[in-house]
């Protein structure tokens, strides 16, 4: 449906009339049919793409040269574009109020003229000075293959390639179509590719987590070492931090969940968790080994006392969540993909708290101590 850039033909300086003869626009004397083919001109850009049909077949009228400055009934670009948008897309000139509802009355040419490329191709237009020409004389008319829709973004036009991806996730999917594209299409000069919809979320999402991935574990070191004062329980922590993330990971695997922004931030609620109860373990550990001359019993003691409060918290997070990882409805997918590192790591976190973190605690005191 649009108005192409194509070259065009005109037959210069003659009409059509009623009575089928034929007249000199600028004598306006008669003048004999035109014959053989018109000259070529060059054409005048009248402004952007425009729709004319809406159909699979396209009814193209090419740029409109105007007539010669020399003469006076020149033809513009908007007299034409003004007589073709009143022959087929039709012009309201009234409207019909019927109680409190308004409706346009629509006036265009038939369908039998509208369907019919020779019928558009007279469409006669009025000049100026009264003469009246066929379509035929000031553009090329004819049905051409076009898209159904013109669509523009940045003021630059554009098409669209809609793609559903099953069983696979995106990002790798789009860097491997990326590869395909760049080793199989050439593009022309002037045209450009790019990859948009969730894969551009996904991007952006992914950028702000490389900010505040970074910022929330130097945030949770900040934290821990002004808690401890030192540095060993701070590496202590982190060191078995990733343990924690193991059974978030391997739930992720037994679900067939892809890594997602979603599961990006499961993952750091997870890491906050493990770090929040590892604290706990570290901060009666050390308790206990003030109170004990025996550094071995004093870890077992104070292990001990944070058995059931770690059981506890981690029943509490895993029953909270269990909804929400059985749940359906709107919105149910992304929460799914964000509750399940939480669920799967709160199992290796409790792993981690009550057998890991003792132990190495142990390590480190037995080791300073002698």
């Amino acid at each position: 449906m649009p108005i192409t850039r194509s070259p065009f033909s005109r037959r210069p300086q003659q009409m059509p009339r009623q009575d089928d003869g034929w007249i000199d626009i600028t004598t306006g004397q008669p003048a004999s049919q035109p014959t053989g083919q018109p000259a070529p001109v060059q054409p005048v850009d009248s402004g952007g793409y425009q729709p004319i049909v809406p159909s699979s077949g396209d009814v193209s009228v090419p740029r409109v040269q105007p007539a010669a400055a020399a003469t006076d009934d020149t033809v513009t670009p908007a007299d034409v574009q003004d007589v073709i948008q009143s022959a087929i897309g039709g012009m309201n000139i009234a409207y019909t109020v019927e109680g409190l509802e308004r409706y346009p009355v629509n006036l265009r040419y038939p369908q039998r003229v509208r369907d019919s490329v020779e019928q558009l191709r007279l469409l006669p237009i009025v000049t100026p000075h009264g003469a009246r020409i066929a379509l035929a004389d000031v553009a090329d008319v004819r049905v051409v293959d076009g898209p159904p829709v013109i669509k523009s973004e940045d003021a630059r036009l554009n098409g669209w390639t809609y793609v559903d991806i099953a069983d696979r996730d995106i990002g790798s999917y789009v860097a491997e179509a990326r590869q395909v594209v760049a080793d199989n299409v050439d593009l022309p000069a002037g045209y450009s590719l790019s990859w948009s919809g969730q894969y551009e979320y996904m991007v952006r999402a992914k950028e702000r987590l490389m900010v505040v991935g970074p910022v929330t574990l130097a945030i949770i070191v900040l934290l821990l070492f002004l808690n401890f004062r030192r540095f060993a329980e701070v590496a202590i922590i982190l060191g078995t931090l990733p343990m924690a993330l193991v059974g978030g990971l391997w739930l992720l695997y037994l679900l067939g969940y892809e890594l997602s922004v979603a599961v990006g931030v499961g993952f750091i609620a997870l890491a906050g968790v493990a770090v929040e109860i590892g604290v706990v373990m570290l901060v009666y550990l050390n308790q206990a080994a003030r109170d004990h001359d025996d550094i071995h019993r004093a870890v077992v003691d104070g292990a001990l006392l944070r058995v059931r409060p770690i059981i506890m918290t981690v029943a509490t997070i895993v029953i909270g969540l269990l909804p929400i990882m059985l749940g359906s409805g709107t919105g149910s997918e992304v929460m799914r993909r964000i509750a399940a590192p939480m669920v799967g790591g709160m199992v290796s976190a409790t792993i981690l708290t009550l057998i890991v973190i003792p132990a190495l605690f142990l390590l480190w005191r037995g080791a300073r101590d002698r």
